[in-house]
């Protein structure tokens, strides 16, 4: 396992709490009616991804995600300003503003999406995992999916193929807790998700997911067994989302006390804690960090507010390509 050093757990503050404010931000200018449509914030889950970008080889493995999927592109590699003109619909965003908050993809980055439909991804991960093998590229693609697409026939059908197939795949469950407002309890005779991997004898097992090392460690280990060609794993991201399933969500199946009670294990603040007691920075270090950080938002806050939005013939050229369809080369007006 790659040592997690004094400079690691400096990078997990910085990055953790840029995705937080990042998406704070967000949250703020879609009341603004800046950001239209559906917008999923990761508030509370940002362990899951710094201990996910710790394990993997970035110069070669691969990302796939549900629609919760604003800051994994942003660890990937992608410049946040993309990432935030992209949910303002502007041309400058990743998918020149057609993909919108729930569709975030960059392939240079080896990020793919992003994705809507729920549970989706899982097959298509398996998909990425599959070309890896074929074509003996030695890559690894982390499949992430929430816990009511755990539900999915589609989830278990990839199971199938990926165990036989020895599939280069890790499938991780972030269980948040609530499948948009339904509990985990409600949908299962049973809260442990990880167990659905023990019908396909595929290695599986819980991980503490409010804890960036925990989850540095779990997915080590799961891609070093899938890089040596001995198939997928499993794994059940504990974790818990601070905000609404998204933010038209009046959070009436949860208590406020019960929110308060995951804010006492809070990735961000375990990780400061680690920082202060192990004297790896001094407060004063850690706010100049926390200035920066807001800077950086407001840059991309600024960049997003002055780009332009894309001209309307641009619907076209994004679904065909004029080569193909000459036709096409006389737009409608």
């Amino acid at each position: 396992m790659k040592k997690i050093t004094e400079e690691v757990y400096l990078d997990w503050y910085e990055q953790m709490y840029f995705w937080r404010k990042f998406e704070d931000k967000l949250a703020q200018v879609y009341i603004q009616q800046k950001v239209r449509g559906f917008l999923h914030l990761y508030n509370g889950q940002e362990a899951v991804l710094a201990g996910a970008l710790h394990a993997m080889d970035l110069t070669k493995d691969r990302m796939i995600t549900a629609y919760r999927n604003h800051v994994q592109p942003i660890g990937m590699g992608v410049d946040p300003k993309r990432v935030m003109a992209e949910l303002y619909g502007k041309k400058t965003g990743t998918s020149k503003g057609m993909g919108g908050s729930m569709h975030i993809f960059s392939k240079e980055h080896r990020f793919y999406g992003g994705h809507g439909i729920v549970g989706g991804q899982i097959p298509l991960g398996a998909g990425l995992a599959f070309a890896d093998k074929y074509f003996k590229r030695d890559a690894v693609t982390l499949t992430f999916f929430g816990d009511g697409a755990a539900r999915q026939g589609s989830m278990h059908e990839t199971f199938n193929m990926a165990m036989n197939w020895k599939l280069p795949v890790v499938f991780c469950v972030e269980n948040n807790g609530y499948a948009m407002g339904t509990s985990v309890k409600r949908t299962a005779n049973h809260e442990d998700i990880w167990k659905l991997g023990l019908g396909y004898e595929m290695p599986c097992g819980p991980v503490d997911a409010m804890n960036p090392s925990a989850v540095a460690e779990a997915l080590d280990e799961a891609i070093d067994r899938a890089r040596r060609g001995d198939g997928p794993t499993f794994l059940e991201m504990k974790t818990y989302r601070y905000r609404g399933h998204s933010m038209s969500d009046a959070q009436k199946y949860r208590t406020k006390d019960e929110v308060k009670e995951y804010q006492k294990i809070d990735p961000i603040t375990q990780v400061k804690d680690i920082i202060l007691k192990e004297k790896y920075a001094t407060e004063d270090d850690l706010k100049e960090i926390d200035k920066a950080v807001k800077k950086r938002v407001s840059e991309c806050e600024k960049f997003a507010d002055e780009s332009d939005y894309p001209e309307k013939e641009q619907m076209y050229d994004m679904v065909y390509e004029q080569e193909d369809y000459p036709f096409l080369q006389h737009k409608p007006a």
